[in-house]
């Protein structure tokens, strides 16, 4: 099988120990063991719970603890519905390995997270392209995707809320998606790792598993927990797919680790403290965000409604990845290509990041935008 580089995860690995102010992070600021102990209120009691952990391989789809607390987030799934993997991208990859034969058509949202439309391409699959654009505030044109399904489209790929625009599909629109999808008998997978940073209300959006009967939903610890080192995801969906995904499953995964999903599921027993933590962050970091793009004559954008990143698109004359290589040389900030993401002439910044990062990193980069009269 045959693949393209991740052009992200490739940008990532060649400059992100090479910055000094990280402004291509996409997770919410991290948390420290500490301050996860903290928040859940588990600083005297978390020693006496490992000590007790046999370290095995433990519940080959997850415990009952994580699945039970996972599903709670959605509004029509229970533990059934919902298998653990190796973050969302393990998750992303076995519904595709699961799902996808040489021949059928998937369609994908893009920009995305390019495991959306790379690894189908890679099966074979006639991948189709639903190119999202500034005029519709960088949501899907319905019309365009109904004009892309055909009797093989097997899978639809959405990303909401959206990397890297920030974009935010509510109810109503998944609902039509899923209408659309309906109509050719295709699932719809939707990667919703931001899912529960929504600028405005209480951070969630609905997910495309409870408006759609074929609706697929992939989340992690990454983004909106703030916890990518127990790099551990799900999927959540209907009862026959879990059951078709745990047979691929079985041969790459056998179970994720013990302390990784007790860690999770006092993450997410308690995730309304780490919610108010990071809804706090994303919200006075967007508005930071926000001003500096005002100011910035070289710089625009389509403000984000949900997400931790924007897609800034800037008036130089010259290609995304120098525009980034340079930025990191004279000034230690980093941003990602729109080139990594298949969307030349963008940069994405990730602005979740310290607030004292994010203030020092935006003052550097208007210095980098003055020196050449923008």
């Amino acid at each position: 099988m045959k693949i393209r580089d991740f052009g992200v995860e490739r940008w990532m690995d060649e400059y992100e120990t090479k910055c000094v102010y990280n402004l291509a992070e996409t997770c919410v600021e991290s948390l420290t063991v500490d301050q996860l102990l903290t928040l859940t209120g588990k600083q005297d009691s978390i020693l006496d719970e490992l000590r007790a952990l046999k370290l095995t391989y433990g519940a080959i789809e997850g415990s009952a603890r994580l699945r039970k607390v996972i599903a709670s987030m959605y509004e029509r799934q229970d533990a059934a519905n919902v298998i653990i993997t190796h973050g969302a991208i393990g998750g992303n990859a076995l519904v595709y390995e699961t799902l996808v034969e040489p021949g059928d058509t998937v369609i994908s949202v893009l920009p995305t997270y390019q495991q959306h439309y790379s690894i189908p391409e890679s099966y074979g699959a006639d991948v189709r392209i639903l190119k999202l654009r500034e005029e519709n505030a960088f949501l899907p044109d319905l019309d365009e995707l109904r004009s892309l399904v055909n009797d093989r489209t097997r899978l639809i790929a959405i990303n909401n809320p959206n990397n890297p625009t920030g974009s935010l599909m509510d109810s109503g629109f998944l609902t039509e998606v899923g209408e659309i999808a309906r109509s050719c008998g295709a699932y719809v997978l939707c990667d919703e790792v931001y899912r529960g940073t929504d600028q405005a209300g209480n951070g969630y959006t609905a997910s495309i598993a409870d408006v759609y009967e074929r609706g697929i939903s992939t989340g992690s610890m990454s983004k909106t927990y703030s916890l990518a080192g127990l790099r551990l995801g799900w999927i959540a969906g209907p009862e026959e797919l879990i059951r078709a995904v745990t047979v691929h499953r079985d041969y790459n995964t056998i179970s994720v680790g013990m302390v990784d999903d007790h860690f999770a599921s006092i993450a997410l027993e308690n995730r309304a403290a780490i919610l108010k933590r990071n809804h706090e962050i994303v919200r006075t970091n967007l508005a930071i965000l926000d001003a500096w793009v005002a100011k910035e004559p070289a710089i625009s954008y389509i403000k984000p409604k949900s997400g931790t990143t924007a897609l800034l698109k800037y008036d130089l004359p010259m290609s995304s990845r120098d525009f980034c290589t340079g930025l990191i040389e004279e000034t230690g900030v980093m941003f990602t290509p729109g080139s990594a993401l298949d969307m030349e002439g963008y940069v994405r910044i990730g602005y979740a990041n310290n607030r004292g990062v994010l203030e020092e990193g935006l003052g550097r980069v208007s210095g980098f935008l003055g020196k050449r009269g923008r």
